[in-house]
């Protein structure tokens, strides 16, 4: 077997990020896949083919809303399901076929099966073993369930089942009102399906600033879905074609059914290390199943580092790429860094939310001195013209010293325009910084130079 500087097992995001990054640095690099493709959960059966659904049945949207408003006459588009589900499997082979070829051109080595690592520097292959001077476990997460739900992917499914149903069902109920369930949700709403979502909490989109919540769930509502809060699931009887979900209101235990054709259960992911004879190896894990590492992703056996959604922080797949390039880089002798503070956050619906930084609850609970600049997209001249004025950006600064503490942004093109905002964060720049910035009109970015003079005197179109 050769002999590598690194392997790395797994090729999402943060795996075949990490192999690239290595290789780059002249480090001899395997990555170990088992699937027939690489890229992991979010390039087969994650974000890509979530975004190709979410932009297909937008234009659907589009075409049956606001087509006719702009003098575009004709009968609505009618839905092909097979050809949008081809639609979707030839994105996903265009991009894991983009990562094959990148492999091919920085000389990387797939091994090809599930790895497990029986001792430091031996990584297992099948029936071969490696041998490795380093080790990056990049195994991802699957999806989580709950007690008295059993996933078969046909009629109660996770995201990935929901991605390749046979047909449109007519009812959907989606259990956890995270990003999975409403970008799902979205879709088959925007399809004719009628979309339940119950959440256990009182709130949807747990964690995020709850102004963005409560505009958030008011616009889905207007779009179609429906939503069941303070509602802990119980059970989901299901068969061949039908499924009931039993859930108990949480403000007086009353027990409630639904009935619907699928059952999305997206109530979140947890690490996927089976497999890899991490026990054996003496590898620390958190009492929720996450691989502990040091400041450098090295875990407690020496040459073992681990990343991504398998470790401690958001199970975000540019998360991951940060820590899969900052960890080939220390392996290489490098500084490698991630600054934990400025990983943005997008829900892909329409519109986009988007978030950066701390909520104004974590300040508040903080007892920080801030400020909060706002601006509603009802004022940019871009978003009205394209029927997209729905939301506001928000920003939140130091009272003091004017540093930008944090941003939330919901309406078009949010998870782009965050990103002007997560540089100005890297750079310590203040919301003045922002709002002397000269802005291209007419643009969606102008909202976020509004809102940043927000936190000074006052927007201009406001």
């Amino acid at each position: 077997m050769a002999q590598y500087d690194v392997i790395v097992i797994g090729s999402g995001p943060g795996g075949y990020v990490a192999a690239i990054r290595c290789a780059q640095l002249g480090l001899k690099t395997a990555c170990v896949e088992g699937r027939e493709t690489l890229g992991g959960t979010c390039l087969n059966v994650g974000c890509i083919p979530s975004k190709a659904m979410l932009h297909a049945t937008h234009q659907l949207h589009e075409a049956e809303h606001n087509f006719a408003k702009m003098g575009l006459k004709g009968k609505s588009p009618s839905v092909d399901w097979k050809q949008m589900l081809t639609y979707k499997d030839e994105t996903i082979e265009a991009n894991t076929k983009g990562i094959e070829f990148l492999f091919k051109k920085n000389k990387i080595d797939w091994l090809k099966g599930w790895g497990s690592v029986p001792q430091a520097g031996k990584v297992k292959v099948g029936d071969d073993t490696h041998d490795a001077k380093n080790i990056i476990i990049a195994s991802g997460s699957e999806a989580s369930s709950l007690p008295g739900v059993e996933i078969d992917e046909k009629v109660v499914v996770t995201s990935t089942g929901a991605l390749e149903l046979p047909k449109i069902p007519k009812k959907m109920i989606v259990i956890g009102a995270g990003v999975i369930g409403l970008e799902l949700g979205s879709v088959y709403s925007r399809l004719g399906t009628e979309v339940e979502v119950i959440e256990f909490l009182d709130t949807i989109t747990p964690g995020m600033d709850g102004e963005v919540q409560k505009t958030f769930q008011k616009i889905l509502q207007k779009q179609g879905l429906s939503f069941t809060l303070g509602a802990a699931v119980q059970k989901v009887d299901a068969s061949k074609t039908k499924a009931k979900v039993t859930y108990k209101l949480r403000k007086d235990d009353s027990e409630q059914t639904l009935d619907a054709d699928v059952v999305l259960v997206s109530t979140g992911r947890r690490p996927f290390t089976d497999g890899l004879g991490l026990d054996a190896l003496g590898i620390e894990m958190s009492q929720r199943g996450q691989i502990k590492t040091d400041a450098h992703w090295q875990t407690n056996v020496k040459g073992v580092y681990a990343i991504g959604d398998c470790i401690d922080g958001p199970m975000l797949a540019h998360k991951a790429e940060d820590e899969g390039m900052a960890c080939a880089e220390v392996i290489a002798g490098k500084a490698g860094h991630v600054n934990y503070g400025v990983i943005p956050g997008v829900i892909y619906t329409h519109p986009e939310v988007a978030n950066v930084g701390h909520t104004e609850e974590e300040l508040k609970e903080a007892g920080r001195n801030y400020k909060a600049g706002k601006f509603s997209f009802m004022g940019n001249g871009r978003a009205k013209a394209n029927f997209a004025a729905d939301g506001f950006v928000k920003i939140l600064a130091d009272k003091d010293t004017d540093r930008i503490l944090g941003a939330h942004i919901i309406g078009p093109m949010a998870g782009d325009l965050i990103h002007e905002i997560c540089v100005a964060m890297e750079f310590g720049a203040s919301a003045e910084d922002l709002a002397l910035t000269c802005h291209a009109h007419p643009t969606y970015s102008e909202a976020v130079r509004e809102a940043a003079l927000a936190c000074g005197d006052g927007p201009i179109h406001m």
